[in-house]
């Protein structure tokens, strides 16, 4: 099994991130999104916010296999 984290090109509402490690871990993307907005939410917000452009900058996209 080899697979890598990447941004997803199809399921996606900004970047892709949430989608894309929705899909490496195998879970429904609107769990992670959830768990996400949800922690974003408990920590201010501006964590939330770094990590996710800084996921967006630093993951690569999903290549057609």
């Amino acid at each position: 099994m080899n697979r890598k984290l990447a941004r997803s090109k199809t399921d996606k509402m900004l970047g892709g991130v949430c989608g894309g490690i929705a899909e490496y871990f195998g879970w429904p993307s609107w769990v992670v999104r959830f768990v996400y907005v949800l922690v974003s939410i408990l920590s201010a917000a501006f964590p939330g916010i770094l990590i996710y452009l800084l996921l967006w900058l630093l993951m690569p996209l999903k290549q057609d296999d």
